[in-house]
């Protein structure tokens, strides 16, 4: 099974590539002096503000091929990369989050699960209590069947001594005539000294010579009485009791009682019939119980699990209704106000990403802890806007026409600051703020600056022929220097933004600025040298600052 890259390691530049580094080694493309080489250039590139993609760099050093690249990367993680020009670690987070969207299918359901538990559980109880309970009746009926036959046997035995003196076979026969009656007994004879059948309850063998029973069994004694195990002629498994007939210590003769075993089996399969009737009678009724239970528990579950998926689908609003009074109803509340949470949060995702785009809200969220919350120096640049006029347009103009066209002006100035890579401190009336450099530093960002700003009013100007004035009105000042950003406020409100003397020399320059005109300080053309087209301005003096400042007029940037 081939390793996924996780989300989160292809939003980490480093990790994405070390892991490519890892696949091209795998399948011998590159060799690990030519990976440790490769990502020290790129490193250096980052520094630099060139990022490149590990790939690129590896085919430009010459260790592998496009093609190469392309198609390892396409057979490892299941793509369909034309080109390491394409944005490859968004397409295998896409992948990843498709893959992960999808809530695999039960294989076996709840219900069925616990049918199956309770049905196994039933029926080993079931199987167990019958295996005990009939080995005990077993016993028990073959004793007392054993002492029914000994009692059958002594009453003939003690009872036959004065026929037998007498050689009276009426009377032998009459006192057997209905021991065959009893339940189990199958026959019982009488034999005198001689070895002749003076009473037997088949009447057709009176008179035979007993031949006794050749069954070269063990013989038990219990008593009196002499018992063993046989099976008869007619194959019925039997038990014969005998005891010795005597008078005065002479011995008269013997009395045999058959007592069938079968008789015995044929009780035990009755108790085992009624036995399996009750058993399946109550898996039936633990079935179903098993089957309610199952789809008792399941269907929440199942909402929670289908809940989940909204909320992977970005969908917090929803919510589980599970009216319970049991573990799954509180874990139905906590699944709630998790939702309501992370609703909020994204609320103030969308929020903050307003000011300061997708790339670092990505980067605020996944560290949130870090220093740029709690305030530090760093070189930035800052761009201000501002309005020429605005306030006399105000007075002049309908509330509602104000607001239509200053929110034109805000989102032309706003889509121009993020694409650059910067954020939006904050308005200001009809002045916009922007910086660069921070949260996320980049080296490039007095290019960025510069760019933004030329943007904006390339667009301003492109949007005003729709008839809107103040688009032709915009003054803008750009400035360069160190200055502090991070959380500023009490605990009732904060606000993440920039402060100190570099912000304070931008507002003053942006003053300078006429309609139409993009002026920058001496810092900011030093910054792209030999690249900015610019037209100088008189050194002015500005207020806080005790020398002369040298200003320019911004003309375009030479690529």
């Amino acid at each position: 099974m081939k390793p996924d890259l996780s989300s989160a390691q292809a939003d980490r530049p480093e990790d994405f590539d070390a892991h490519i580094g890892r696949i091209l080694i795998k399948r011998r493309i590159i060799t690990e002096e030519a990976l440790s080489h490769a990502l020290r250039v790129q490193k250096e590139m980052f520094e630099t503000g060139r990022p490149l993609h590990l790939g690129l760099i590896l085919v430009k050093l010459g260790y592998a091929t496009e093609p190469e690249v392309v198609k390892a990367i396409n057979a490892h993680f299941d793509l369909s990369v034309n080109s390491l020009s394409e944005n490859i670690a968004h397409q295998i987070r896409d992948k990843q989050r498709r893959k992960d969207g999808v809530l695999p299918k039960p294989r076996i359901p709840i219900w069925l699960q616990l049918s199956m538990a309770m049905a196994m559980v039933i029926l080993l109880t079931v199987t167990a209590l019958s295996w005990v309970t009939l080995n005990q009746q077993k016993e028990q009926l073959y004793t007392q069947t054993v002492r029914l036959g000994t009692v059958s046997l002594n009453y003939f035995a003690n009872n036959a001594r004065i026929p037998l003196l007498d050689d009276n076979e009426l009377a032998l026969n009459s006192l057997i005539r209905e021991a065959t009656d009893v339940e189990g007994i199958r026959y019982a004879v009488i034999v005198n000294a001689g070895g002749r059948i003076m009473a037997h309850s088949d009447r057709d063998r009176l008179g035979e010579t007993f031949k006794g029973f050749n069954t070269g069994q063990v013989r038990f004694q219990e008593k009196t009485a002499t018992y063993f195990r046989y099976t008869a002629a007619s194959g019925e498994k039997m038990l014969n009791l005998s005891r010795e007939v005597t008078f005065k210590d002479q011995p008269l003769g013997e009395v045999h009682v058959g007592v069938s075993l079968d008789f015995i089996q044929g009780l035990i399969a009755e108790r085992r019939y009624s036995i399996a009737a009750v058993g399946g009678a109550v898996l039936f009724f633990a079935l179903l119980i098993a089957i309610g239970l199952g789809f008792h528990f399941s269907r929440p579950v199942k909402a929670l699990a289908a809940a989940t998926e909204e909320i992977s689908q970005g969908n917090y609003r929803h919510r589980v209704n599970l009216n319970r009074n049991d573990e799954l109803g509180s874990l139905a509340v906590a699944f709630n106000r998790m939702s309501r949470e992370l609703w909020k949060t994204s609320l103030m995702q969308k929020s903050f990403g307003k000011y300061v785009g997708s790339d670092v809200l990505e980067m605020i969220m996944a560290n949130p802890e870090i220093e740029w919350l709690k305030g530090h120096r760093r070189e930035m640049t800052v761009l201000l806007t501002d309005i020429r006029g605005f306030t006399a347009f105000s007075e002049g103009s309908e509330p509602e026409d104000i607001v239509e066209r200053l929110n034109q002006y805000l989102e032309i100035t706003t889509a121009a600051i993020l694409q650059f890579g910067g954020y939006v401190d904050k308005f200001i009336g009809d002045a916009v703020l922007g910086v660069f450099g921070v949260p996320v530093y980049h080296k490039d960002h007095v290019e960025r600056g510069i760019r933004a700003a030329l943007e904006i009013q390339r667009a301003l100007g492109a949007a005003a022929e729709n008839g809107n004035p103040l688009l032709d009105s915009v003054g803008i000042g750009v400035n360069t220097g160190v200055a502090v950003a991070g959380n500023i406020g009490s605990q009732v409100k904060m606000e993440y933004t920039v402060i100190g003397d570099t912000v304070n020399l931008t507002s003053r320059i942006n003053g300078l600025a006429r309609a139409g005109e993009i002026i920058i300080s001496q810092p900011v053309l030093d910054g792209l040298p030999d690249r900015l087209e610019t037209t100088p301005m008189a050194a002015r003096k500005i207020k806080g600052k005790t020398e002369a400042v040298s200003l320019y007029r911004l003309k375009g940037i030479r690529d």
